[in-house]
């Protein structure tokens, strides 16, 4: 009865929406809140850590060790009429919350106070985990007796301390590293601000990464979990990315065949999975040097120009096709017949199907680091590898579609210029898609 419980409870996550991930930023982040609180004469900054899954892997004994409130003031730069103010840590504590795929998360909180704070105006920057992606707030208030004249900072947090993050900003999320103040202390010290309630902000346990945690590991149970991967990552290829245009337009503009699409599916899955285990070792063992999520905008340029690299060969065999046509004069059928022979081949195949597979989703990443840590390394790699498979099925699909949309265009004789044109179109698109992908992803590594 147990079993066919949790049979049961696997198929309702086999059809249950996806959920976002555990950490409403996602799974890389490590967010920051910064309150300056003038109180009477004296300054203080409260503040406030949140770390996703991932950077708890990797920082949670550095976060725990009791130099870390030393760590964290020395990164907080404070300025009081232009000179540099010594932290001192009052108070901290640091509390752990479930997070997803059986990993933690871990929230930092503590109260620092400001040495010879008496002044009229201040400059605070944050540079704690300067290259880590995630929220960034600062905000400031005055009580017993000081005023603030004028401040870059709001009085109230947007996250709630990082408890909340507003819905609306999720996906651009605040980046203040900074804020001065001029303000009118007061006339007795005042004292220190209390330590705020640690809990975190709510966190759902995304269905996919739930899967290396279940308590039974049974044969059905296992089984049933291969499958809901699976469908977890064939809806996760329904998302915007992963090449779905790319294929669609290579298979057209090649004269691609059903073998082809099959093809690229095989390679859509290999590249997925060696991302995700490639980059689980830079997780592991280079963490010191290079964190994660640095190197996707790097792997974005690297689909970029492969995608590029794929539409200029696509182009170029459709402009050599094209005169060789002239000159022979050849009949349409012989043309429909022989057009595959036109495209840019292994190669092509080979370059379309990395670019779709090359951005490892971060939920598969946190699955990998949670085997791990839960000592399932085998469930966790079989695990990937179905969401691997099917994100490549869903890609396949796509290309399917693509050649017996072709084909059957091709039935039907319409011979006009549009539809002569169309592999050229096909070609063009290919390297428009892949110019874009590669300037919008410049930025953020220049």
């Amino acid at each position: 009865m147990k079993r066919l419980l949790l049979v049961a409870i696997a198929l309702v996550a086999f059809i249950w929406p996806a959920s976002g991930g555990a950490h409403p930023l996602g799974n890389f982040t490590v967010n920051r809140h910064a309150e300056i609180v003038l109180s009477g004469d004296r300054v203080y900054v409260v503040y406030a850590l949140d770390f996703a899954e991932i950077p708890t892997f990797q920082e949670g004994d550095a976060v725990r060790s009791p130099g870390f409130a030393r760590r964290v003031a020395d990164d907080l730069v404070l300025e009081i009429d232009g000179r540099r103010a010594r932290l001192t840590p009052v108070e901290h504590e640091v509390t752990a919350a479930e997070g997803a795929g059986g990993l933690e998360t871990l929230r930092f909180d503590a109260v620092f106070a400001a040495e010879g704070s008496t002044g009229s105006a201040l400059v605070l920057r944050d540079e704690n985990f300067a290259g880590r992606l995630g929220w960034r707030e600062v905000v400031a208030r005055a009580e017993e007796g000081a005023r603030i004249v004028s401040s870059t900072a709001p009085a109230e947090s947007a996250s709630d301390g990082l408890r909340a993050y507003p819905s609306d900003l999720l996906s651009s999320p605040l980046d203040v590293r900074e804020a001065r103040v001029a303000y009118e202390p007061g006339s007795s010290a005042g004292e220190a601000p209390s330590l705020g309630a640690g809990a975190g902000t709510a966190r759902d346990e995304g269905r996919f990464e739930s899967l290396v945690s279940q308590e039974d590991l049974g044969v059905g149970v296992v089984l049933v979990s291969l499958l809901v991967a699976m469908f977890w990552g064939a809806a996760h290829a329904l998302t915007p990315g992963h090449g779905k245009a790319i294929v669609a337009a290579y298979l057209v503009g090649s004269r691609g065949t059903p073998r082809h699409a099959v093809y690229l599916g095989l390679i859509v899955t290999a590249t997925h999975t060696a991302g995700v285990f490639a980059l689980g070792l830079v997780t592991l063992l280079l963490s010191r040097f290079i964190v994660p999520e640095q190197l996707y905008p790097w792997l974005t340029v690297a689909s970029g120009l492969l995608v590029v690299g794929v539409g200029l060969a696509v182009l170029a065999g459709r402009f050599r096709h094209a005169r060789a046509h002239a000159h022979r004069h050849a009949h349409h059928h012989h043309d429909h017949h022989h057009d595959h022979d036109h495209g840019f081949g292994r190669g092509g195949l080979l370059g379309v199907g990395i670019a779709a597979g090359l951005l490892p989703c971060p939920s598969a990443l946190v699955v990998l680091l949670g085997a791990i840590a839960l000592h399932r390394v085998g469930l966790g790699l079989a695990l990937i590898l179905a969401f691997s498979v099917g994100l490549a099925a869903t890609v396949t699909a796509v290309g399917l579609v693509a050649v017996l949309a072709r084909r059957a265009f091709a039935r039907l004789s319409l011979n006009g210029p549009l539809v002569r044109t169309l592999p050229a179109v096909s070609a063009l698109v290919i390297l428009a898609v892949g110019i874009g992908i590669t300037v919008n992803a410049l930025p953020e590594v220049l």
